[in-house]
């Protein structure tokens, strides 16, 4: 069974920093590239940050670069994804996802108070 779950989400304060993880199962995630996406309510799902299967291709969108980083470890099935100085528009569901698959996990809430 595949299975994409992720966590680390929570409340913090403006400025503040969380790590999110997405750990995967049933697949052969060192061969898929992972991306993470939020939606915030009221808005379409966004696609925030990817990274290819060894790590090294890595993507940011513009609204985040320089704030937020996305990386993995293999052995651990686990795609990481860094926010710092977060801001209360970075408040909304965060997703994984491997899209060659169509898998996606259930989301994590993310909420910035100012």
């Amino acid at each position: 069974q595949v299975r994409l779950v992720e966590s680390g989400g929570g409340v913090v304060q403006s400025g503040g920093s969380l790590t999110l993880s997405c750990t995967a199962s049933g697949f052969t995630f060192g061969t898929y590239g992972i991306s993470w996406h939020r939606q915030a309510p009221g808005k379409e799902r966004e696609l925030v940050a990817a990274i290819g299967w060894t790590g090294k291709a890595r993507s940011i969108t513009d609204s985040v670069k320089g704030r937020f980083t996305i990386s993995r470890d293999n052995v651990k099935n686990t795609v990481f994804l860094q926010m710092n100085n977060l801001k209360p528009e970075d408040t909304a569901v965060y997703y994984c996802a491997a899209l060659l698959g169509g898998y996606w996990g259930q989301g994590t809430q993310v909420t910035v108070s100012s």
